[in-house]
């Protein structure tokens, strides 16, 4: 709406928009080709773009109809779901499903690896096939609630409390950073010294593994969002997704700075640190070689900052890594990127 508002008046502003969106959101990198072989198809015929192209006869009258059919909008050439229009139903004995639900209902959400022998003594006692664990798990994703409880919170007046789960974005199965900055992991090391609570804030670029880390008194939310600003003042790339697991030093103030700076907050699952690998391979690292020799620093955490940030430089600049071929992960960066991008140098015609 404010897009509008700008270009309110212009002849024509709002049907650029309106395409200049649908590119950059709705058309995938296949369609935009999909539709370059059949602007070259239209031009030369069918036998020139299937030499040249290595497509079927077929598959360009399929993307020709689609493109028709679509309006002649490019994002109707977008690869679709290939799911089958009918598909075989999961039909099990309701005593089977119903002995699920109590399972879950008893034990609450007991998973379906220990549901599975529970199951089976039930089925073997009926003479009832008893279903894999694999399908007693998708029997539990077929159910509308999940066969899921939730625990339940009751004030002092008898009235229950309801608790909703608030959404959190998880960072995708697949994913693999392709550039510096792709993705930013975080995480908190822990320590008790002396009576004394002390914490290591670290962070690792996934593509790079260039890292950094800072101690702190503190365990709140503030503190974690000043560390992100000395990251973003020393980590020469814009991140584009943050990674962190569920702590409560990642909420609040440091999540309303990710979105103040439009990025993405992934969350792990809990207990799962697997999901976060690199900055937990990091946190090893650090202790082994540097906190566990300066461990009574910690107490005074500028003393044991200046000291660290010197661990640090050789860390970033000189320590060889495995994962770069025994290269540091600025030689690393200084290799990817050879030459300084003066794009946006004042021009002159010096």
């Amino acid at each position: 709406m404010q897009i509008i508002r700008v270009g309110y008046g212009v002849r024509g502003f709002r049907r650029v928009t309106d395409y200049a969106i649908r590119w950059s959101r709705m058309v995938t990198k296949k369609a935009e080709q999909k539709a370059k072989i059949l602007a070259f198809f239209q031009k030369h015929g069918p036998k020139i773009t299937q030499d040249a192209f290595g497509v079927s006869r077929r598959a360009l009258y399929l993307w020709k109809a689609a493109l028709k059919q679509g309006g002649g909008k490019t994002e109707a050439l977008n690869e679709k779901s290939r799911r089958p229009v009918s598909v075989r139903l999961r039909i099990w004995p309701e005593a089977v499903k119903e002995n699920i639900r109590h399972l879950r209902a008893e034990h609450p959400n007991l998973g379906k690896d220990k549901i599975h022998p529970l199951l089976k003594r039930f089925c073997d006692e009926r003479h009832l096939v008893c279903p894999s664990q694999a399908t007693i798990g998708r029997i539990i994703g077929d159910d509308p609630k999940k066969m899921r409880t939730f625990p339940v919170k009751v004030r002092h007046s008898g009235k229950i409390i309801v608790r909703k789960r608030k959404h959190k974005e998880r960072k995708p199965k697949h994913f693999k950073a392709e550039y510096p900055g792709h993705c930013g992991s975080f995480d908190t090391i822990e320590f008790f010294l002396d009576g004394c609570r002390r914490y290591v804030l670290t962070f690792t670029d996934v593509y790079s593994r260039f890292s950094f880390a800072w101690a702190t008194r503190s365990h709140a939310s503030l503190a974690a969002k000043e560390f992100l600003d000395r990251v973003s003042s020393i980590f020469p790339y814009r991140l584009q997704y943050v990674l962190t697991d569920n702590g409560s030093e990642f909420a609040k103030d440091f999540d309303l700075e990710i979105k103040r700076q439009h990025k993405v907050h992934w969350h792990t699952y809990p207990k799962t640190p697997k999901m976060n690998p690199h900055d937990e391979r990091f946190n090893r690292t650090i202790q082994e070689e540097f906190i566990n020799f300066h461990y009574q620093d910690l107490l005074l955490p500028e003393v044991f900052n200046k000291k660290l940030m010197e661990y640090l430089i050789w860390f970033d600049g000189e320590r060889p890594h495995f994962a770069h071929g025994q290269k540091s992960p600025i030689q690393f960066l200084t290799e990817q990127n050879p030459q300084e991008c003066n794009m946006w140098w004042t021009h002159t015609n010096a």
